[in-house]
């Protein structure tokens, strides 16, 4: 029997953009059932009239309060707050700092957003996403070379979302349209540098994305094919020959989130990439 939702309010304070707050709090909540978030998001937070604002939401909608702030007035006069009204709140950045702080004897630089500086990395990721939006659906062939990792796939397999992913972390990630009957060119498998991998799902679950997609899409002059499902599992046989043919490492993404794909990717360019330097 299912059991009714429970709602209840959570307070995301920050003097950044607050993403590392949103990531842990839906992790958290993920594990418990029938429960739902309403989330108040507050980003950089930097002044006492900001606070004065959030304060008074928080007393107006009582819940749970997560918060990251550096300046120490602002998290005192928060968490005093908090506790006077009743309302749990956590600084979920004070236990690792105070492991960090006391593994590395060093002192904590208070740098607001630090891990949002524009540095070489900031590039780095930059340069990734360009890379990867050019390179989108197998638009260009010339340069896939330089690519860091080609995925391979056949239509809804989740290609271009795990790319993305991908590039954030400064992985320059191109895909490549896998279609029936039309072989890959040589400017694919004469590839040398990147990590080659295939993506499949089931043909139940290509099949309802599929249809979904035209549906949403209100076309009426898709072909048939696209949706049929013998044709589909023919399709994955194809995906699953070609990379055993060249020994290219694949991963059913059937039931994996675009995050658990990727981790899995980036697994196989670090055995890879560790491989490359034994042989050097």
């Amino acid at each position: 029997m299912n059991k009714s939702r429970h709602y209840f309010h959570l307070h995301l304070v920050s003097d950044s953009t607050g993403e590392t707050l949103m990531t842990v709090s839906r992790a958290a909540t993920a594990q418990y059932e029938n429960v739902q978030e309403i989330e108040h998001v507050y980003p950089l937070v930097r002044t006492q009239k900001q606070l004065d604002r959030i304060l008074n939401e928080i007393e107006a909608a009582p819940g749970i309060v997560l918060y990251t702030l550096v300046d120490t007035e602002l998290a005192t006069r928060l968490e005093r707050s908090c506790k006077d009204l009743g309302i749990p709140i956590v600084n979920i950045l004070a236990p690792v700092f105070a492991v960090f702080q006391s593994y590395l004897n060093v002192t904590q630089t208070h740098r607001i957003g630090g891990q949002h500086e524009l540095d070489a990395e900031y590039f780095k990721r930059m340069e990734a996403l360009n890379y990867t939006m050019m390179h989108d659906d197998g638009q260009i062939w010339e340069d896939l070379e330089s690519a860091d990792i080609v995925l391979l796939g056949i239509s809804r397999t989740s290609k271009t979302p795990t790319c993305i992913y991908l590039a954030n972390r400064g992985i320059k990630a191109a895909n490549v349209p896998l279609i029936p009957d039309i072989p890959l060119p040589p400017a694919v498998t004469d590839l040398k540098k990147p990590l080659i991998v295939g993506l499949i799902a089931s043909a139940e679950r290509i099949q309802q994305i599929r249809r979904n997609r035209v549906l949403s899409l209100h076309s009426e002059n898709y072909n048939e094919t696209y949706v049929d499902r013998k044709e589909i599992a023919r399709e994955i046989t194809m995906t699953r020959r070609l990379c055993s043919e060249n020994d290219w490492p694949l991963i059913d993404v059937t039931r994996r989130s675009i995050e658990e794909t990727a981790a899995e990717i980036m697994a196989l360019f670090r055995e890879k990439k560790a491989r490359e330097e034994e042989e050097a």
